[in-house]
């Protein structure tokens, strides 16, 4: 805000001084505002939907950025100067972080030291930043993001650079990110489990076989057709609550998952062999045609139980392409044995009443894997994420992120944050 004010000036004055400014008439007043975007509060309400803390880091006045943090509805915490950051050690610092929104008059150094002491204690830490003064907080962050119109030294220190000036964009990232994340664990989940139960249940019938319980081409062409249809799982909905907190790679979750959930693939695995054996008499042929099917059919219509952790098609509906692919590979399994390419893929017919048999294995296996997910996910304890993995490789840490929380992580040793 600038104040004008103006006087006559005697006609023979040359030079204007301090001592001419009295007897002024005020003019008016000059005030120049930036005000926030009109989309910025709704775009902050998202990232704090999805589980993000946001954090304003400026070397701007203090009193300036809370009344612009109150314009945004950012109104829950307390705000810092540098110099009381200066006066705190690391673990002070760490822990006045949670109760502070806005840090002012922040030198570039006292930027990255925050960014360093939010990482510690709390995990990982975005920085957006377009000036020279935050290179420093932009390498030191996790992920480092700039915009196209910044300064070179801040585009050269972030990971990503917006082409747009929208946090919009940040939050449809970040929900696009946990979508990929959560249909990739899907497939992961499934077909470690579904291969678990197939290895154990080959082995099993290699036990008291005197055939090959399937040729090496027939599993070739099940897992063929068993992959096209997880094609469409990128297409997939996610659940609400998948999408309102970050995930992890979680080895010891996914190796807990397959051998709980394997062994049930292989219990009707086995009860299609005793059906082929000792209900329809079969030969080798059909014998591997039956459990050809069996397992094709089980193993892709699985993902509509594993997909999810709610009631499937009642509280969880999976997208159309998902579920029209995976019903066309059934179909196509089912009508294999009928057609033409049966005797060269060593295929036989299989008689109605084997149908009728696999509908009821059907329903009842995806009921098992029900139960199964109920005592499975209520005594699954998830380990939460710890701060710090990759802390001492740059690199690594930058590029690859936190991809594992199966146990804790090791604290550097080289003094790196």
């Amino acid at each position: 805000m600038v104040a004008v004010a103006t006087r006559p000036v005697d006609p023979g004055t040359q030079a204007v001084g301090p001592e001419d400014e009295w007897r002024l008439s005020l003019a008016g007043l000059l005030v120049f505002l930036d005000p926030p975007k009109p989309d910025a509060a709704a775009a902050l309400r998202r990232l704090s939907g999805l589980g993000i803390a946001v954090k304003v880091v400026t070397g701007d006045n203090a009193a300036v950025a809370a009344k612009v943090c109150r314009d945004l509805g950012l109104t829950d915490a307390g705000a810092m100067t540098g110099s009381e950051i200066d006066a705190l050690d690391d673990a002070r610092l760490a822990e006045a972080i949670t109760g502070t929104t806005v840090f002012a008059r922040v030198s570039p150094e006292a930027k990255a030291r925050i960014v360093h002491a939010q990482r510690r204690s709390r995990g990982g830490v975005a920085f957006l930043g377009d000036g020279v003064n935050d290179a420093l907080a932009l390498h030191a962050a996790d992920v480092g993001i700039s915009v196209d119109s910044a300064t070179d030294v801040a585009k050269d220190a972030a990971d990503v650079i917006l082409l747009e000036k929208d946090l919009d964009v940040l939050a449809d990232g970040v929900a696009e990110g946990r979508r990929i994340f959560a249909n990739t664990i899907k497939y992961v989940l499934m077909g470690t489990s579904s291969n678990f139960g197939n290895m154990a249940s080959a082995a099993g019938a290699s036990l008291f076989l005197s055939f090959l319980p399937m040729l090496p081409s027939q599993i070739l062409l099940n897992n063929l057709l068993y992959d096209s249809s997880q094609l469409a799982i990128p297409t997939d909905n996610v659940d609400e609550e998948q999408l309102r907190k970050p995930s992890h790679w979680d080895i010891a979750f996914i190796r807990r998952f397959m051998i709980s959930f394997g062994p049930l693939s292989s219990v009707f695995d086995f009860v299609t062999f005793g059906v082929m054996l000792w209900v329809f008499h079969s030969g080798p042929a059909q014998f591997r045609t039956g459990w050809f099917v069996e397992s094709l059919a089980t193993q892709t219509l699985v993902i509509f139980a594993i997909r999810t952790r709610r009631i499937p098609f009642f509280r969880s509906h999976p997208s159309l392409p998902l579920t029209l692919a995976a019903l066309a590979v059934v179909t196509v399994g089912a009508v294999l044995p009928a057609t033409p390419l049966a005797h060269t893929l060593g295929f036989q017919p299989l008689p109605g009443a084997f149908f009728a048999t696999l509908v009821g294995m059907i329903l009842a296996y995806l009921a098992l894997i029900e139960i199964g997910k109920r005592l499975f996910y209520g005594a699954a304890a998830v380990p939460p994420s710890v701060p710090g993995h990759y802390a001492g490789r740059r690199h690594l840490r930058r590029r690859a992120g936190h991809f594992s929380t199966a146990g804790p992580r090791p604290a550097p040793v080289d003094g790196s944050p």
